[in-house]
């Protein structure tokens, strides 16, 4: 079948942001083909996670950009391709990511970083590398529209750089491969391979959005004995449950802190791998708290927007406790999310579980609000 849009500028659907916290305006807009090492791709499903519900806000002021097309989980099918692309094609099934792996400079050659020198997760970034445009335009005037986290899924079709997009197997679900383009990578990949959660080891998640239970199926699947949920919303635990949380702990309704209740449950000691995952400062003391003298390990997944820094002194890391961040699971997306979308296929993770609504495209609002009232893991739209 001849492409007939390949080379071609494409009008089409998208969620289109004005201004901080203005709702999103569904207009039709102008998509240019890719250019040199970029794929043009047409978008079946995406969701929102918390780092579009920050940006949307306009957190951090200086990541304000508009107008813009935000969102980075998702799934579809390449349309074209532009020059020099060789490991995708027309017709391939991808998932776009936020934290690309171009595998050829030194940060994706280095074995202990899944960072990208040119391609890695960079806020601050509103167009393309290969020429510093945008593919996006307004219909009406030809404006440039701002891309966002190297994907800007909220769109009928998108483009991005080749080395941000991951070919899937095609016999897998689109709908559930869109959950690893961020949240269920992001929380399973921190327990798998930036904690390595250990048989028979105690955890400790604060916030259970869906990053956090996906640490908990991350943990669960490595054979945690036990897996502690913190968040002051108790609606959240019935569905932790499922996922392998074994205890649940709202600090609101706790006579004392978080962590010392993490270690009257653990015997006193804490836990030996926390993670953090609201991008609270204090909830991050608390994390780091929580885990056990001499070897407990807290790893920070939340996204942190204010200028304030660490809340630790120096002198409590003679402890024997350590913290890190994990960026995307520490994955190296076009090397082990093909393998990890295997993995799930096989049980290892039930990505259904992460699915809490569907919307038609057209109502993203409507899921802004779920997920910001909490009501919501993954809102998944169709396109």
């Amino acid at each position: 079948m001849v492409n007939n849009t390949a080379g071609q500028v494409i009008t089409c659907k998208a969620a289109v942001a004005w201004g901080p916290e203005q709702p999103l305006v569904m207009e039709e807009i102008l998509v240019d083909p890719p250019q040199k090492m970029e794929v043009r791709i047409k978008v079946l499903f995406t969701s929102i996670c918390h780092t579009d519900l920050s940006a949307w806000k306009g957190e951090n002021e200086s990541q304000r950009a508009y107008p813009r097309i935000f969102g980075h989980e998702a799934s579809g099918i390449v349309e074209s391709v532009g020059e020099g692309v060789t490991d995708l094609k027309e017709g391939d099934h991808v998932i776009p990511i936020f934290n690309g792996e171009c595998g050829e400079c030194e940060y994706c050659r280095c074995e202990r970083t899944n960072m990208c020198r040119d391609y890695g997760v960079n806020p601050m970034k509103k167009a393309m590398v290969a020429d510093g445009r945008c593919r996006f335009r307004t219909k009406e005037t030809g404006e440039p529209i701002f891309h966002f986290l190297n994907t800007s899924t909220f769109s009928e079709f998108t483009v991005v750089e080749s080395a941000c997009a991951v070919k899937v197997d095609p016999c897998f679900p689109l709908e559930k491969m869109a959950m690893l383009s961020c949240g269920v990578s992001s929380g399973v990949g921190a327990a798998w391979n930036t904690a390595d959660v250990k048989a028979g080891s105690t955890v400790a998640i604060f916030g259970l959005g869906s990053v956090g239970l996906a640490v908990a199926a991350g943990a669960r699947a490595r054979g945690a004995s036990k897996i502690i949920g913190v968040d002051i919303n108790p609606a959240k635990f019935v569905k932790a449950q499922t996922l392998g949380i074994t205890d649940c702990i709202n600090p609101k309704e706790l006579e004392t802190a978080s962590h010392e209740e993490i270690k009257r449950l653990t015997g006193g000691g804490g836990v030996d791998y926390s993670f953090e995952c609201t991008g609270d400062l204090a909830v991050l003391r608390e994390a780091f708290l929580s885990a056990h003298l001499g070897w407990g390990l807290t790893v920070l997944l939340g996204i942190h927007p204010g200028p304030k820094m660490l809340p630790l002194h120096p002198m409590e890391l003679f402890n024997g406790q350590q913290i890190t961040g994990s960026v995307f699971g520490g994955f190296k997306g076009k090397t082990h999310i093909p393998r990890f979308a295997e993995d799930c296929m096989r049980g290892a993770v039930n990505l259904e579980e992460f699915i809490s609504h569907e919307l038609p495209f057209e109502k993203i609002n409507e899921a802004f609000q779920l997920l910001q009232g909490g009501e919501s893991l993954r809102c998944l739209m169709h396109l």
